[in-house]
């Protein structure tokens, strides 16, 4: 069966040691997407490397660390980088365009919207969408971390069947490989909990920015949209084609959840929270495991200013994220009425547009 697949690429893949595009690796990995698409897959790639790919070119005798020296380089990277992937991927008749995003695109609904929409046209016409971080105009605050994170919404956004994230080791591990031989690799990973988390370490390279951390990061963001992550290697070929197939270099990501609608996706990953709703145990009960909504009588804390319809946070009683929810209260009339019984909160206001303080259509857990 052929499936939607989104493959993300690192700069530490794609460059030299000195810095520079590593050509043969971009024809390598052009290969193996093509021949996924040849099958019929519909792949889709999210790479990094601009600004790898444009310090040198550029005057820098190291990766700058400047933000203004970092999106000159890019600047110059990308045109770079963009051409090579073209070239690359012409030997295979295949067609590419190029979509830049920042992460401010996603905050909005909208924007999300239209960028699925021209994502989808591109696939309909066998062309291969490659996404980039708009490293140009980008923010360091605002940065999505050496692109992991972009993959994960992207396939979120596209509702992928796939998402495999190349990384120079082959999987994750209970420590370094290279120092502790004794090292344990999880072959699949049903669950990422906070012991998962514990094993994965920093930046394991000069050029990139991600480690291992920001990847078990997407894989979480991606398996909570429904889509089941592939984090390992491919350095051979045949590698992507075993990466999806399930028998690939590295640590599979399993999830059991459907896909979310992009409005969830945005809920849960995209937008930004005004403020902070602590609640009770019984109402994290509803919440979480229940499929109910937040009612007054569950809130125990207030923080932050907020108006209704704005989306915000719901932490339990432990300080845990609990998910994040679109409110139906101002915040001064939330701190009116929290803990009481909906039968008291009318005493207190004078009208309301609903009871709930979130309702369940209007919520996404992250638990």
């Amino acid at each position: 069966m052929t499936s939607r697949i989104v493959v993300k690429i690192g700069s530490s893949s794609l460059t030299t040691e000195e810095g520079g595009l590593d050509r043969s690796a971009i024809t390598f990995f052009a290969g193996e997407i093509a021949a996924l698409a040849e099958q019929g897959h519909e792949v889709l790639l999210v790479t990094s490397g601009a600004v790898a790919a444009g310090f040198r070119e550029i005057g820098y005798p190291q990766r700058p660390k400047q933000l203004h020296e970092k999106q000159a380089a890019a600047a110059v990277g990308q045109a770079l980088l963009m051409q090579a992937y073209q070239q690359a991927f012409a030997a295979h008749r295949v067609t590419t365009a190029q979509i830049l995003l920042t992460r401010t695109d996603f905050h909005s609904r909208k924007r999300m919207g239209n960028a699925g929409m021209t994502v989808e046209e591109l696939l309909k016409q066998r062309v291969i969408p490659i996404f980039n971080e708009n490293d140009t105009v980008s923010v360091d605050e605002l940065k999505f971390g050496d692109n992991d994170l972009l993959s994960a919404l992207v396939a979120n956004l596209v509702k992928a069947q796939h998402l495999v994230i190349l990384t120079d080791t082959n999987g994750l591990y209970t420590a370094d490989p290279r120092k502790d031989p004794s090292a344990f690799r999880y072959d699949r990973i049903p669950e990422i909990t906070a012991e998962i988390y514990a094993y994965a370490g920093g930046s394991g390279s000069s050029v990139g920015t991600g480690g291992m951390r920001s990847k078990v990061d997407a894989a979480k963001v991606a398996t909570r949209g429904g889509v089941p992550v592939f984090v390992g290697s491919v350095k051979e070929p045949g590698d992507m084609q075993r990466a999806v197939d399930g028998t690939g270099k590295g640590t599979y990501f399993e999830t059991r959840l459907a896909a979310l609608s992009r409005k969830k996706q945005w809920l849960g990953f995209m937008s930004t929270p005004l403020g902070t709703v602590v609640v009770d145990n019984g109402a994290e009960e509803a919440l979480v495991h229940g499929g109910h909504s937040l009612l007054p009588v569950g809130v125990k804390r207030v923080l932050g200013t907020f108006h209704a319809g704005d989306v915000v946070e719901v932490l339990g009683m432990d300080d845990t994220l609990l998910g994040r929810g679109i409110v139906n209260y101002d915040d001064d009339q939330l701190r009116l009425i929290a803990g009481l019984p909906s039968g008291e909160v009318m005493k207190q206001l004078n009208s309301i547009h609903r009871l709930e303080v979130i309702h369940r259509d209007e919520w996404i857990t992250l638990k």
